[in-house]
């Protein structure tokens, strides 16, 4: 054994070490520095990449005969080195020796402690070198690197989709697998990922952590916000390059496109309907389900998603946020003054494929189409009579259940239907002007212009009603 005084100290600079300078006693300083000058003399026979030394280059042939000598006792999950299993037994041990000074925050690997520390300093000295932009980590800059090379080496062996990330096409093959292992704890509805859990918890807290800078607006999750702050700057950078249509994301064009292909890859797997869009498909399956999870604190209702409860709302504050331009009339939903809006333009937009009739609403073609095909969906549960729409059928089962909603401000007679109510007030109407009348025929002849009632009329009358009493048509001087 060499003595302390013997030591003497590596002062090659470009041999680097663990811990700063390393002692090396005697023959060992004398093979380190050998090797600082010629090099990496142990190399693979197979790949040619180069090591310090042969324990490093014993390690490395490991990748590629794929042997893996060190197990874990509890696992027996197996690793090519010693030190990536001491790493991983602390997993089962829940040791993270390695603490941020910081936060205190700890972590099983020094690593991860390195990279975690750059949120404090935001130190990002990983930068993209065709957009500039930085990361924190090399992992993340490889990963961005694919927006601009278009490379998806991920690719789902049952549908053949592709993904930048191993972790993307992870939580897509549960969509085949149906496997939802992320679970709420208040409500047991199961996730297929995390992020999603984690979004559907804060329907339970109310929490919107992410707040506008603009408007105030808040939001659950940030990429809702990013989307947000798009309707303030107004920009739209996605265009169709078929119809020149403008979206401010990429998802909604790529969701609009589908519309010129008529691609439908979303297929509900209880009826077999197919959507555009996963959310649309969502939205759908709800209605087998009958899921209901948002209600109104105020009155109880509840809804199947939580835009119609939003809407809803506004039923009980009577907020109308969206007025017309033209006549200033203002509505609960976009939806109705887009509707509206056609009253004043005469547009029509939706045509009838078969006599060309036009409508200025989607629901009024469906609805008219069924003249055509004979379909009526609509279907009493008590005479099996059918009918072509809804509102017809609710009218339709009155006569069963006697019900008789609509009811007179005169004389408080009821009728089942409104078209039935207007048409008996026009009789109170009718009593106003009796009195203008000399005699009771002329009431008589002058009642159907409020009843709608046209009675019978012997030829004669009829002749005298166009000629007059002088064997002529009538004129302003008679």
């Amino acid at each position: 054994m060499t003595s302390s005084a013997e030591e003497e100290t590596c002062k090659n600079p470009d041999r680097l070490y663990n811990e700063g300078e390393k002692s090396i006693i005697g023959e060992q300083l004398d093979q380190h520095q050998a090797t600082a000058t010629i090099g990496k003399p142990h190399t693979c026979d197979q790949c040619e990449k180069s090591f310090w030394s042969s324990g490093n280059l014993k390690i490395h042939k490991r990748t590629h005969t794929g042997e893996k000598p060190f197990t874990c006792e509890q696992c027996e999950k197996s690793f090519s080195r010693s030190d990536a299993l001491k790493i991983h037994k602390r997993t089962h041990t829940g040791e993270n020796p390695f603490t941020c000074d910081q936060c205190g925050k700890s972590f099983n690997q020094s690593g991860y402690l390195k990279v975690h520390k750059r949120i404090h300093t935001g130190e990002k000295p990983f930068t993209c070198d065709q957009c500039g932009k930085s990361f924190s980590q090399s992992g993340d800059l490889k990963i961005h690197k694919r927006i601009h090379t278009g490379e998806k080496p991920f690719t789902c062996d049952q549908c053949e989709k592709s993904f930048t990330q191993s972790g993307h096409l992870k939580i897509h093959k549960r969509t085949h697998t149906g496997e939802k292992p992320f679970t709420c704890d208040q409500c047991e509805k199961s996730f297929t990922d995390s992020r999603s859990l984690k979004r559907h918890q804060i329907i339970h807290t109310g929490e919107k952590p992410f707040t506008c800078d603009q408007c105030g607006k808040s939001f659950t999750d940030s990429c809702s916000l990013k989307r947000h702050q798009i309707i303030h700057t107004g920009e739209k950078p996605f265009t169709c390059d078929q119809c020149g249509k403008s979206f401010s994301q990429s998802g909604e064009l790529k969701i609009h496109k589908r519309i010129h292909t008529g691609e439908k890859p979303f297929t509900c797997d209880q009826c077999g309907k197919s959507f555009t869009d996963s959310r649309s498909l969502k939205r759908h399956q709800i209605i087998h389900t009958g899921e209901k999870p948002f209600t109104c604190d105020q009155c109880g209702k509840s809804f199947s998603q939580s835009g119609d409860l939003k809407i809803h709302k506004r039923i009980h504050t009577g907020e109308k946020p969206f007025t017309c331009d033209q006549c200033e009339k203002s509505f609960s939903q976009s939806g109705h003054l887009k509707k509206h809006q056609r009253t004043h333009t005469g547009e029509k937009p939706f045509t009838c494929d078969q006599c060309g009739k036009s409508f200025s609403q989607s629901g009024d073609l469906k609805i008219h189409k069924r003249i055509h095909t004979g379909e009526k969906p609509f279907t009493c549960d008590q005479c099996e009579k059918s009918f072509s729409q809804s509102g017809h059928l609710k009218k339709h089962q009155r006569t069963h259940t006697g019900e008789k909603p609509y009811s007179c401000d005169q004389c408080e007679k009821s009728f089942t239907d409104s078209c039935s109510l207007k048409r008996h007030q026009r009789i109170h109407s009718f009593d106003q002007w009796k009195k203008e009348f000399s005699d009771s025929y002329s009431v008589k002849l002058h009642q159907p212009t409020h009843t709608g009632e046209k009675p019978d009329i012997c030829a004669p009358c009829e002749e005298f009603q166009r000629t007059g009493p002088h064997g002529r048509t009538p004129s302003l001087v008679d």
